[in-house]
């Protein structure tokens, strides 16, 4: 049987899944995509069993078909054809041929009936946000995340919904990141989840910068989210995470605020005499001045002052000058607020402008 296909249709929805499939995984066919053609609609299907996404494109074929296919390999000849070329499937019982023009290409398929997929999910709760303020509210959280740590629940971010708003939050144990969204939602009361590590990097890279909405369905060990024809579902993190209010310093009483671009700037350039593997620096506040400063197991020494809004009382503490910059990433407004109390109590840093997102950033010993 044969289909004809526009590189441009096929091309798209390939990137879009490509995120689901392992490099190195152990069942084979979880590196192919599943392709499954049905009165004129091809979908597009795959998953490494904790996320799947499925996509679909519109084909004029009225040929019913199901099949899998390597995915990278697909994807990468599809980039490799010129722009607008015609690509024609030729599906054999094992095998697969893909013509587009001059160029043939026989690739080794495997059954779609063999193709594995995550559980149906039973809708609990559901809702529409905004695709941009979802996709802000996880990259300005999503930094704290933990990698691959035993506390397995650290290793996502919480969701808090709740009947006036939505709460993401993300913590590595040294470092809390917090972001919220007033919204309506139809639920009687707070639920929360933790969205794994990876399912979050990808939804950052799905969703778009505008305010098309998507729209977040959750069961009770799913989350699925539908970013127009793009149906993205993840497994959740079975845990409990721990309880954020509880490190949030709600006693600082001195206030900094300084320019956040010239503040970054001169971490950045501190940082590079900073000791490589604990990445520590220095911060000495005096009124209206702020002292930076790094030095290494080489004897080697930065330092670097800073006009400044304070002049609440001496103060001098460290810090994880990556956490730090981390931050500062992230806000957007012209000035960072950093609230302070002592040499050995937590920092929060927000804009000035914008209260919805707030970090706490733990102190180090130097």
């Amino acid at each position: 049987m044969k289909i004809v296909i526009n590189r441009e249709k096929l091309l798209g929805p390939l990137q879009q899944i490509i995120g689901a499939v392992e490099r190195r995984q152990t069942l084979p066919i979880l590196g192919n995509v599943l392709l499954n053609s049905n009165e004129g609609v091809l979908s597009l299907t795959a998953t490494d069993l904790e996320i799947e996404m499925v996509t679909q494109v519109e084909t004029t074929s009225t040929v019913d078909f199901q099949t899998t296919l390597p995915a990278r390999k697909l994807l990468d000849i599809c980039k490799a054809l010129p722009d607008e070329s015609e690509i024609e499937f030729d599906i054999e019982d094992n095998r697969v041929l893909l013509t587009s023009a001059r160029s043939r290409f026989t690739l080794s398929s495997l059954p779609g009936k063999d193709f594995p997929g995550l559980d149906d999910i039973d809708e609990l709760q559901s809702f529409e946000i905004p695709q941009g303020k979802f996709k802000s509210l996880l990259e300005n959280t999503a930094f704290a995340m933990a990698q691959q740590d035993v506390r397995y629940y650290l290793n996502g971010i919480l969701m808090e919904i709740s009947p006036d708003q939505l709460k993401l939050v993300a913590t590595d144990g040294h470092r809390l990141a917090l972001g919220e969204y007033k919204i309506s939602i139809s639920i009687d009361e707070a639920k929360q989840i933790i969205i794994p590590r990876k399912a979050v990097l990808e939804l950052s890279r799905l969703l778009q910068p505008n305010d098309r909405k998507a729209k977040i369905i959750l069961s009770q060990n799913h989350i699925r989210v539908e970013i127009g024809t793009l149906v993205f579902t993840s497994k959740l993190i079975d845990g409990k995470f721990p309880d954020y209010n509880r490190v949030i310093p709600v006693d600082g009483n001195k206030t900094l605020v300084v320019d956040r671009e010239s503040l970054k700037r001169a971490m950045s350039r501190i940082a590079i005499l900073s000791n490589e593997k604990y990445r520590g620096i220095r911060l000495t506040l005096t009124s209206g001045n702020l002292s930076i400063q790094a030095n290494n197991p080489d004897q080697e020494e930065a330092e670097e002052e800073l006009s400044v809004d304070y002049d609440e009382g001496d103060i001098e503490i460290g810090f994880n000058v990556t956490y730090l910059i981390d931050v500062l990433n992230v806000l957007e407004s012209k000035n960072a607020h950093i609230k302070l109390k002592d040499a050995n109590s937590s920092c929060i840093i927000s804009d000035s402008e914008d209260s919805s997102n707030l970090y706490v950033v733990m102190p180090m010993r130097l």
